[in-house]
């Protein structure tokens, strides 16, 4: 068991009509003039960002906002931001949108503050002294990156995709309304459900066995969203477990399933690759990767692929022979991400062989030249991630 600090501030605001009040809450954390930031056509078709703009204005704060994020959000976007907010003052960022908006912000809020290229801070250059206070309105439950120190941006530049994580950045506020996700496509909501149940399983695959309620809580996130996805998926309108899947990305992601245990995030890493190549949806790609990551490591800990396994999978235990009931689980596994209509290698994913040639650059990239390693049960130099590349190209 591992000593751990356990920082959660972000205030939710969570039910049905929840956005009413925001302009109270941009009030109560020193906003006064708002950077509205938001993504595509959906938050203006769903009436949602001209309501925010209505509310914010209604109150008394001034806003000015700013569309075009995209998934796998551009670093090009960002820095249109940071002049934008430099010249109109702005003083406060509220991402209205998905974990893309809300890293988009979030990265932002860092170069506002900040002389040099925001992007330093993802290279691991410079650490930012400062920064604009930042608060979403959730309508795409997925990224946790509503209450997390997380923010990760493409640059076009490369198709580099990189993430940097530090505490200041946990929104002062998070209003999340379940009825807001009624209208997500079917795939955009197994992709989401996919990305917060490898949040809890990158912290569950550890070598840390011996933090049990962390890992009770993780399994228990876990069987929810494997339930709730199944019944959104019959019925796009059901409040009820609309609303444990937009708990659960905030559950998976804020850091308390990964509470006295060492997490991995390699599969993460390894696949920011395929998304910078390909542009593809997160949360697919990491289905496309995590079967082949869990067979290339599970012998690193064994015992806890067999409890995923019972646990998770509902696969029966068979004592005499813990590395068949582990390949089971990753099997069952597989099943449950075509159920919900997620890929289990890139050939599905990418509709299309991956060449030699694209392993060879992704794991150049995920290596930073050659010189990085990821990943914790296992920690996966150069050679092991172009090894999973090969195993998971199907």
């Amino acid at each position: 068991m591992r000593d751990f600090n356990y920082y959660a501030p972000t205030e939710v605001v969570f039910g049905d009509q929840s956005e009413e009040q925001v302009a109270a809450l941009v009030k109560k954390y020193g906003g006064t003039k708002v950077l509205v930031h938001f993504g595509g056509q959906s938050a203006k078709r769903s009436g949602l960002l001209d309501k925010i703009c209505y509310l914010l204005k209604k109150d008394g704060v001034d806003y000015v906002t700013l569309g075009g994020v995209v998934p796998n959000p551009r670093l090009s976007l960002a820095q249109q931001g940071i002049e934008l907010c430099r010249q109109e003052d702005v003083d406060f960022i509220l991402a209205v949108g998905g974990g893309s908006v809300i890293d988009s912000a979030k990265c932002i809020a860092y170069g506002v503050c900040y002389e040099g290229d925001v992007w330093d801070f993802y290279l691991g250059k410079a650490e930012p002294k400062t920064m604009l206070p930042v608060a979403s309105v959730l309508t795409i439950p997925a990224a946790g990156s509503e209450m997390s120190e997380a923010s990760v941006i493409t640059n076009e530049d490369g198709d580099v995709k990189l993430g940097y994580s530090n505490n200041m950045s946990r929104p002062k506020f998070a209003i999340m309304n379940p009825r807001r996700t009624y209208t997500l496509p079917p795939y955009q909501t197994a992709a989401g459900v996919t990305d917060m149940m490898m949040h809890t399983m990158e912290r569950y695959f550890t070598k840390d066995d011996d933090m049990d309620l962390t890992t009770d809580l993780a399994e228990a996130v876990l069987r929810r969203m494997k339930t709730a996805v199944f019944e959104v998926l019959k019925n796009p309108n059901d409040y009820r477990n609309r609303a444990q899947i937009m708990w659960g990305g905030s559950v998976a992601h804020w850091g308390l399933t990964g509470c006295g245990v060492a997490d991995d995030w390699a599969t993460h890493q390894l696949e920011h690759e395929l998304s910078g190549m390909f542009d593809v949806t997160h949360g697919a790609g990491l289905a496309a990767i995590w079967p082949s990551w869990a067979r290339y490591v599970m012998h690193e800990n064994l015992s806890r692929f067999v409890r995923f396994a019972v646990n998770v999978m509902d696969v029966p235990n068979d004592f005499t022979d813990p590395e068949g009931t582990a390949e089971r689980g990753i099997e069952a596994m597989e099943r449950f991400y075509h159920a919900i209509g997620m890929p289990i290698n890139i050939k599905e994913l990418i509709g299309k062989d991956i060449s030699d040639e694209e392993i060879k650059e992704m794991t150049r990239k995920c290596s930073r030249d050659y010189t990085a390693t990821c990943g914790a049960l296992k920690v996966l130099r150069a050679e092991d991630m172009e090894a999973i590349y090969k195993m998971a190209r199907g």
